[in-house]
């Protein structure tokens, strides 16, 4: 067997044994979006981020709610779509830098891989939902 194809089965297996969403849990992704979607237009606008955050207890200012917006609108619309909520459970080197930082926490780009690989069960470099749901869970 070539390596190349042992390889996409090696991936096949992983994504299988991927730990899916139950359906409560993407119920309650669906009803946080819901909630945040005030004129039921099926997407979050510069002004129901803003009350979102707010009323999450975020003292936030117009750059840090356009920048959340400008981070997760895929589509480059203006809005997030749920499309886009549902995949900001994800989270990068890049982005577990910038809360090392925000934390004062000086770890090097080697410590932080070192971090994602730990957890990231189906190899893409990143910590999904269903990966940090195993984390938070202790099911890893």
């Amino acid at each position: 067997m070539s390596l190349a194809l042992r390889s996409e089965l090696v991936d096949k297996t992983k994504r299988k044994k991927r730990r899916e969403l139950s359906e409560e849990q993407k119920q309650e992704i669906k009803d946080a979006f819901e909630l945040f979607d005030t004129d039921k237009d099926e997407a979050i606008d510069y002004h129901e981020l803003k009350v979102a955050m707010r009323a999450l207890g975020f003292d936030v200012k117009k750059a840090d709610v356009l920048k959340i917006l400008k981070d997760y609108d895929r589509e480059a619309t203006g809005k997030i779509t749920f499309e886009d909520f549902n995949e900001v459970g994800k989270i990068s080197l890049r982005n577990l830098r910038r809360v090392a930082r925000e934390l004062g926490e000086n770890m090097s780009d080697e410590e932080l891989r070192a971090m994602i690989e730990e957890f990231d069960k189906d190899g893409d470099g990143e910590i999904n939902q269903e990966e940090f749901i195993a984390i938070m869970t202790g099911d890893i």
